[in-house]
């Protein structure tokens, strides 16, 4: 019976995904985006390989897109770049197709949804969890379309659907996607403002903050929007299990490169 037991345990631990594993870690987790190919075409893998070396916990590839509707200025700057390149959904699956004899961190695909639905949403969640990505993250995707429409696409392909709630979000609504949410985190917008349009935290963002950590959900929440260097990091993950920084990251790569990326995750991380 134990060894039964056991060897199921095992099974479980294999097919667990790889965000909710990296959910029950002990500290406040830090995520990073970067838009894939750039600042060239193909940065995107040794970008990768860089930021787990750094001990980064998880990473969002952005899929760039022409007509965002939540990047700020300097994504979209980058994604504009990405797309000259020569980026596509085509050419990031094949820059990625082995990424997991590389990476062991969570890696999770942010783009929005148009570009998925030209794809083919089934093939696009296919194909996405053959290269091993674990989640999805699509703001433009309406949350009570993808529960009637493709939701079970994610689920038989053990993708994480990360669903955004944003200052504005009732509580009603916030608790319904705790329920759905199933092992992977709430990703909480810090504003209703575009990401990298803010500069720190007012006190009615950490009020936000403090009011969704009063809910108890069971969901983590990781925090984006805002955070930039240790200080707003530390503020973010005040009420949450961790945050995401993505413009700052990517103003960091357009001034000094890849070899940036060690000393700025270290000033993140600093106690």
């Amino acid at each position: 019976m134990q060894l039964i037991m056991f060897k199921k345990l095992c099974l479980y631990n294999r097919n667990m995904n790889r965000i909710t594993k990296k959910l029950k870690a002990p500290h406040k987790l830090l995520s990073i985006y970067f838009t894939a190919g750039y600042p060239k075409l193909e940065d995107t893998v040794e970008i990768l390989k860089r930021l787990q070396d750094s001990d980064v916990d998880m990473v969002e590839i952005g899929l760039p897109y022409s007509d965002p509707l939540a990047d700020g200025p300097t994504i979209q700057q980058s994604s504009t770049q990405a797309l000259k390149n020569g980026i596509s959904t085509k050419k990031l699956f094949a820059q990625i197709q082995d990424i997991r004899q590389h990476i062991e961190i969570p890696l999770i695909v942010m783009g929005y949804f148009n570009p998925m639905l030209q794809y083919g949403v089934s093939q696009f969640c296919k194909d996405v969890s053959d290269i091993g990505i674990d989640g999805l993250i699509m703001p433009d995707l309406p949350y009570d379309y993808w529960l009637e429409h493709h939701k079970d696409d994610y689920e038989h392909n053990n993708l994480k659907h990360i669903q955004l709630i944003t200052p504005q979000t009732s509580k009603e609504r916030i608790l319904e996607i705790d329920k759905q949410s199933e092992d992977a985190f709430i990703y909480m917008v810090s504003s209703s403002s575009t990401t990298g349009s803010q500069i720190g935290f007012a006190q009615e963002q950490l009020d936000y903050f403090e009011r969704i950590g009063s809910y108890n959900l069971q969901t983590p929440q990781i925090v984006g929007f805002g955070i930039k260097d240790n200080e707003t990091f530390s503020q973010a993950t005040s009420h949450a299990k961790g945050a995401i920084i993505g413009s700052a990251f990517i103003k960091m790569l357009s001034k000094r490169g890849l070899n940036g990326i060690d000393g700025f995750i270290k000033n993140i991380r600093q106690p």
